[in-house]
């Protein structure tokens, strides 16, 4: 059995370690500003019923990622089906 003793210096180092990542994680995710939408707002925003929003999703229309068992929606997704929506009315 191999022991290795862990100093206060260690967990020091360690924790400061932790602390930049998280920083560089937090300053990722600051400049990606992705926006996300729950199905209800997708639904208010396009004015759709579930069933076509379903629709969308089976026909990979919009392809929501699924977290803790709530579907979220890129905004950016939507912003390109509502602009190919209004050229093909042209």
């Amino acid at each position: 059995m191999n022991v290795e003793l862990v100093t206060k210096e260690d967990l020091q180092a360690f924790r400061l370690q932790l602390i930049d990542d998280f920083k560089g994680l937090l300053h990722f995710q600051e400049n990606s500003k992705i926006e996300l939408l729950r199905s209800k707002e997708v639904r208010k925003l396009l004015k759709i019923s579930p069933g076509t929003l379903q629709t969308f999703r089976t026909n990979g229309i919009l392809n929501p990622s699924k977290m803790g068992g709530i579907l979220y929606y890129k905004m950016e997704e939507i912003k390109m089906h509502l602009n190919s929506k209004r050229s093909s009315k042209l």
